[in-house]
């Protein structure tokens, strides 16, 4: 057996070196053995070198991000923890008492070695028990790219996304008598604003403003509007946030801000570990989804607060955040514009209110709350840049969800229908 390097087509069994040992410390590190992608680490400093997979099985979240907590290697993306046989030992949205599915384990290689200085993997059992010594300088494979999913991908270009309203800009960037370019699914228009209205180049279904931004249908719409009820109303005091921009499509960032299970292990403002598990109810064009958040507060008093996500096909969504206690209102507007297959500008407006009969918020508590926000959004992106997803996977096998993940599920369901509206199957 030459164990120098060979394609990865050549063979898919044996012993691979993967890297010096000296390179392979407690930060995963991704290697390619058997033309799959995995990541080799250190459970602990000097310790035995593990191997896992390159991805967690839950949302497909790279394990090169991942860190080493008490021995155990976690995802970044919901605190889940694996022993070094890939046994998934704790997922935190169950709770304490929660047992993880046996899907949530990982499929680790056969065995890992670590001789003649370099660190070896056997993905599939071999009759060879231990990595020969090597002739010549071991060549590494180089690290695959990773599988795509084998089910269908709701991705920025899929022909559906036609016949919806996508914003394309706030409506302050476009001023009376200007133009402005924008990209929407893959391609690039011309807005005008004339005395006569609003226009595209080239022509469009429609042009429009609602909520302060632009929006475009390409084809006819089928999509349902979202519904703005703190639009206009006197008691709230309204704040657009920087539009940003998202390193991928748009599905699994609306996945991502639909997620309650990941707010402890991304946004540590929120704190602890423990999430609610939201009540999910279909609506026409998508659905809400309703969840109770309490924190300790300083001097031991406790915030209450009662979250409600709002989502319309393809990508509308809307956050309350209500405080029982005071009346107080937080809403959070969300939209999302495909621009390219990897591509997507995203929209926030903030919505305050301070409560019944109190006057509306100060100044500089809007400004607070709009760089939490912004705060919490930057993090979000910085996920999605290590995801680099193309799509959201909608095939039932090739995530797996727990019962923290109902918004995420309700969020593919619409998503499938949305597709099956015009097409005969999400490509």
């Amino acid at each position: 057996m030459t164990v120098t390097g060979m394609p990865p087509t050549a063979r898919s069994t044996g012993w691979f070196p993967v890297a010096r040992a000296t390179e392979v410390g407690t930060t995963p590190l991704p290697v390619g053995a058997g033309g799959r992608s995995w990541v080799v680490v250190r459970l602990r400093p000097g310790g035995e070198v593990s191997a896992f997979p390159a991805r967690c099985p839950h949302r497909l979240v790279p394990l090169a991000a991942a860190t080493v907590v008490d021995g155990r290697l976690r995802c970044p993306y919901h605190g889940w923890r694996f022993d070094a046989e890939g046994r998934c030992v704790d997922l935190p949205s169950l709770g304490p008492q929660g047992t993880a599915p046996p899907r949530a384990d990982l499929p680790v290689p056969w065995a890992v070695e670590e001789r003649h200085g370099w660190v070896w993997l056997a993905p599939e059992r071999t009759a060879v028990v231990a990595p020969p010594a090597p002739v010549g300088e071991p060549r590494p494979e180089p690290v695959p790219a990773p599988a795509p999913p084998s089910g269908p991908v709701f991705g920025n270009l899929h022909p559906s996304l036609e016949h919806a309203w996508h914003p394309v800009a706030l409506a302050r960037e476009l001023r009376p008598g200007g133009w402005l370019q924008v990209r929407l699914l893959g391609r690039t228009w011309s807005l005008s604003r004339t005395p006569d209205g609003l226009s595209a180049d080239p022509p469009a279904w429609g042009v429009r403003e609602r909520f302060g931004l632009v929006w475009l249908a390409p084809a006819e719409p089928r999509d349902v509007p979202l519904e703005l009820p703190e639009h206009g109303d006197r008691g709230f005091v309204s704040r657009w946030l920087t539009p940003s921009r998202s390193a991928g499509a748009a599905g699994p960032l609306a996945d991502t801000l639909l997620d309650v299970a990941h707010l402890p292990f991304v946004h540590g403002r929120w704190g602890g570990t423990g999430v609610p598990v939201p009540e999910v109810t279909s609506e026409p064009g998508g659905f809400s989804a309703v969840s109770e958040h309490r924190r300790d507060g300083p001097a031991g008093s406790a915030a209450h607060r009662v979250a409600t996500w709002t989502h319309r096909a393809p990508f509308q969504l809307r956050l309350r955040l209500e405080s029982p206690a005071s009346g107080a209102v937080s809403t959070r507007l969300v939209v999302l514009q495909p621009e390219d297959a990897d591509s997507t500008r995203v929209y926030t407006c903030l919505l305050l209110s301070a409560g019944p009969g109190q006057p509306l918020p100060a100044p500089d508590a809007v400004a607070a709350e709009a760089a939490a926000a912004e705060q919490e959004l930057a993090e979000d992106l910085a996920l999605q840049a290590r995801v680099a997803a193309v799509g959201l996977p909608l095939g039932p096998r090739d995530e797996l969800h727990v019962r923290a993940d109902r918004p995420g599920v309700a969020l593919r369901r619409a998503l499938s229908d949305f597709a099956r509206g015009g097409e005969d199957q999400v490509t």
